[in-house]
Parts: C-alpha cells; structure tokens; sequence
C-alpha cells in the first residue's frame, strides 16, 4: 500500500522540526537554545487552570456538541464584541481542535480541485500545504521587506483570478510579526469587494500581542460589507499560553459553519470537554495580565532587535506585534564558515547557527521568503541575549 496523493501534496511542519530536532539536542545534553517554536514561554494563567480542574470534579468529561459547548460559545461572541464590535449568534461561531484545525476544516469544506488561494508570503507554513491537501492552488504573493511585510492592494488585485476562492490575511503576522492597520485593511477590502466570489480568512492568533500603541483591528469590523464573505479566526493558543490546550475558534457564515461542523463531526468531533471549560474562562475572566505579558514581550523584542541590527550583512525591521522577528540577510549568502562550508541559502545558514553557536532558528524558505529567517523571543531575557550573542560572534566569523 502506498500513502495518498492528497498526503502527497504536504510536508511535514518544518517549525515543528526544528522543535524536535532541540528537544532530542538537549536530552543529548547539548547546549542548544531554541529559537523556533511559535509558543509563549508564560504558563496559563492560573485562572484558567482552576477552571480546568473544577470542570474535571464537575464531571465535565462528556461529549460536547460536535462544534463547541453552548457557554464557549457564549464567550467567544461575547469576545468578538468586546474586542471587535462583531455580533455572531451561536450558529455562526465554530469550536475546533486549534487555530490550524480551523484552517483545515475551512479550506477542506470549501475548496473544490484548482480553486485558488491567495497567501501574501512570507506566510505561516502551514497555509499552503492545507491549501494543496484540499486540492487548490496556493498564490503566493511576494511581501517583503521593502513593503513592510505586508500586502499591497495592487499587488492583491493582480494576484486574483476568476478561479479565487479565498485570501489569507494574518495580521500580526507569523512569522514576521507585521501588523496592517485598519486602513490598511480597507485598501485591501476595497479590492476584494469588486471580486464577489472571494472571500477572506482573517487570522488574528496574535490579535491581544502588539506594542507601541498599535491598535489592532480585523478586516470583517473595518470593512463591513465584507462580514458575509469573512471567516474571523482566532484562538487561546498565543495570548492565554494554552499552546497544549488545543482551542481555535472563528465566526463567519451560518452555512459555512455548518458545514465545518459537518467536516468535523466526522474527524474529530468535538475540542476536550475541559479545555473547552478552561478557554471559556480564559475569555471571559481578567485581561489585565495580558498587558503585563506584552510589556515583557516588548522589551525581549527591542533588545533582539537591537542586537541582530549591530551584525553587519543582517537587517531586524522591528515588528508591530506577535513574538517574531523575521531578519533578512542577503550580504551574508556566498559566505563559508570557519570550517570552510559555504552558506548558499537561508536553510545553509541556520544549519550553520545550529551547529556552530548551537542556536536554533527557522530558515526563511519555510515561510515562503529567502534569505532570512525567523526567530520567537518567547523565552526568557538571558536565553535571549545569550542566543543573539552567539549569533553575533558565529557572524564575524563567515568569511
């Protein structure tokens, strides 16, 4: 027996890699810092968890409807207004197993074979390869550096065809941490609305994570004759640190959420009964934390920044929001390492960083943009300044 042609079309994460290749560095007792994985180094606030634990001596242990209970759905709207000024009812709201299985089920319930996805790049590595499992065609759009990162209306509207089904707006982004400001988002939506088969997955993981007075703000809540065509996806992954909770959520169309939900009654059916309780509670409890959380993010962010800018070939533009960086480092390819290897790409380099300063970051070919690379200061200030020191010297040393 051979594995599909629909397992055919995707690759193993290459974030997820990078996570595992450090944890088996450090059982080997290496001293590796790593700089990969898209997870807060914060717990879950204790809130959160006492919740988890009551709904376990409550015996909410059961089976919940198949798309998410009658109060997290409650909270997750309650959210949406109160963070948004979004009103979806219950049927417009859908419960899934994280922020990629909603990606999953969104694309899988709506893409028929050559239907085409718009992804301004770099992009979530994730995108393209759910894109292709359901059989569409992934457009990559170019957003560099020089663009802040983001898409441009122009570029948007020549990257859509008849055969558009969708465009994938991430705002902060992962992995570069670039925010679009409401009218940014307007420019955007403005195309969008001349093309009435298109519509907009708006992913806002990072919406509670931004810095320096930024004001988020969601295409659907900016542009509302988009609401219709809008799936709002969000989660308690980043901004509560329940990465291993497994809660996404979205709102978007009563028959699109119905057919997510019919995708996933026979997939796998409901989110855990208590991490449904504990994200119900992660909503609807104090905020005031997260504004502590960010000024610490903030600060890890400026030194980061800071350091990676004194190397000379490497560029840090400073992100708005998430807990990224994403330098570009075009001078420093053609280079060889003391060991005379040559770094002939970005995936070479950060081989390179791995091996010689024992620093693990993500090659910027993972993300749809070359030569750089992302790096998550979701970890504590030594560990930081440590890992961007040993960046620092593995770069004077390439000659």
């Amino acid at each position: 027996m051979q594995p599909s042609a629909a397992l055919g079309r995707i690759s193993p994460s290459p974030t997820l890699a990078i996570t595992s290749r450090v944890m088996e560095l450090k059982r080997a007792g290496v001293d590796v810092i790593g700089l990969g994985a898209g997870e807060p180094d914060f717990d879950t606030p204790d809130f959160v968890k006492d919740a988890a634990i009551q709904a376990i001596r409550d015996g909410k242990t059961k089976y919940t409807n198949v798309d998410g209970t009658p109060e997290l759905k409650a909270a997750i709207a309650a959210k949406f207004t109160r963070d948004n000024g979004l009103t979806y009812k219950a049927d417009q709201i859908s419960v899934n197993v994280g922020g990629k299985h909603t990606l999953f089920n969104a694309m899988v319930a709506t893409i028929d074979a050559g239907d085409e996805v718009v992804i301004p790049a770099p992009y979530w590595v994730s995108y393209p390869d759910v894109v292709q499992f359901a059989g569409g065609v992934p457009v990559i759009v170019k957003a560099g550096p020089e663009q802040g990162y983001k898409l441009t209306p122009e570029a948007l509207d020549a990257a859509i065809t008849p055969r558009t089904k969708w465009v994938i707006l991430n705002s902060p982004s992962n992995p570069t941490g670039a925010g679009y400001t409401a009218d940014e988002l307007k420019a955007l939506g403005e195309v969008i609305l001349r093309h009435p088969q298109v519509w907009v997955f708006a992913d806002d993981m990072y919406e509670h994570i931004v810095y320096d007075g930024f004001r988020f703000a969601t295409i659907a809540q900016v542009c509302p004759e988009l609401y219709e065509r809008t799936l709002t996806v969000n989660g308690c992954s980043k901004a509560y640190a329940m990465t291993g909770w497994r809660i996404g959520y979205a709102g978007g169309a009563p028959w699109l959420i119905k057919a997510i939900a019919k995708l996933q009654s026979q997939s796998t059916s409901n989110p855990c009964s208590i991490a449904q309780a504990a994200a119900t509670a992660a909503l609807t409890g104090d905020q005031s934390f997260l504004a502590e959380r960010n000024a610490a993010f903030q600060a890890r962010r400026d030194m980061v920044v800071a350091m990676l800018n004194e190397i000379d070939g490497m560029s840090c533009p400073t992100p708005e929001g998430a807990f990224y960086v994403y330098p570009s480092f075009a001078p420093l390819i053609g280079k060889t390492t003391p060991s005379g290897r040559l770094i002939d790409s970005d995936e070479a380099f950060v081989g390179y960083l791995l091996d010689d300063a024992k620093v693990a970051a993500v090659q910027g070919a993972a993300f749809g943009l070359s030569p750089a690379m992302r790096i998550s200061y979701a970890t504590s200030d030594a560990l930081l300044k440590e890992a961007c020191t040993r960046i620092q010297t593995a770069c004077a040393a390439l000659k």
